[in-house]
């Protein structure tokens, strides 16, 4: 079957956004109603019953609306054709379970279509703060439909950045004396899309983020004039063999050679 070209990434991005408010309407169902939870990855991982909900309800719309296209889900067992396609939904379809789990309210769905490699139409949503960003590979970053910007602090202001404490310390004490931490927030989509809307300026990720942490947020990100990147300043490439990632930096563009100048990650 003929994958689309690049003209229809709007269209997926109206199939992606429809399906990701669906699924997350049917996480919000669960949500502080004490689902059921199972531990996964060595009882390091909780999935609750509103994951897999939300990743059933993704699976039948989106396969049946794109057959062609591949497909990468935290919750579903990985299938390894998806490397011979061109184009892939990467999906998670709760990013944040822990929170979730604990009723907080920063958690999201999260939808991509990845074509070579790199993300071309994102959706994330944020049930319970009504919050929806969304991003095609030659539009603007939105949110709830309003275009949003990276936030760039001037020389003397302070980089509101979100960091494990142990992180912010890969920095040289100049830029580290810039640097001042927000309050923690769990989900790392949530996070990169916070950074895409200038509500914080930076984020700092740890090694072992997976594909469907990022790609959505990734082309959100770029698209409001950020960046997600590596320690080598390099955009991310999605659908690999191996989708876990090193660690990442994230921010408004002109901010990030700063950032990576001054980071020394152990």
């Amino acid at each position: 079957m003929t994958e689309p070209a690049p003209a229809a990434w709007q269209a997926d991005l109206e199939l992606i956004a429809d399906a990701a408010r669906a699924a997350g309407a049917v996480a919000l169902a669960h949500f502080g109603k004490d689902p059921e939870v199972w531990w996964k990855n060595g009882g390091h991982s909780p999935v609750s019953a509103a994951d897999y909900a939300a990743n059933r309800l993704l699976e039948e719309r989106l396969r049946a609306a794109r057959p062609a296209y591949g497909w990468l889900s935290e919750e579903t067992d990985d299938d390894e054709s998806r490397l011979h396609c061109s184009t892939v939904f990467v999906i998670d379809p709760i990013d944040g379970t822990r929170a979730f789990i604990s009723g907080l309210e920063t958690w999201c769905v999260c939808v991509a279509v990845v074509h070579e490699g790199r993300p071309v139409a994102a959706a994330l949503v944020a049930p319970a703060l009504n919050e929806t960003y969304l991003a095609t590979a030659d539009g603007p970053a939105t949110l709830n439909g309003a275009p949003i910007n990276a936030a760039l602090p001037g020389e003397s202001q302070a980089i509101r950045v979100a960091a494990p404490a142990d992180l912010v310390k890969a920095f040289g004490p100049a830029l580290r004396n810039r640097l001042t931490r927000v309050s923690h927030i769990p989900s790392l989509a949530y996070r990169l899309a916070l950074v895409a809307a200038g509500r914080i300026d930076a984020t700092l990720v740890l090694k072992n983020a997976h594909d469907w942490d990022l790609a959505a947020a990734d082309l959100i990100l770029q698209r409001a004039g950020g960046r997600l990147v590596d320690s080598q300043g390099h955009d991310l490439l999605y659908n690999r063999q191996d989708v876990r990632h090193g660690f990442l930096l994230a921010g408004a563009a002109p901010l990030l050679p700063a950032l990576l100048d001054g980071f020394r990650p152990v």
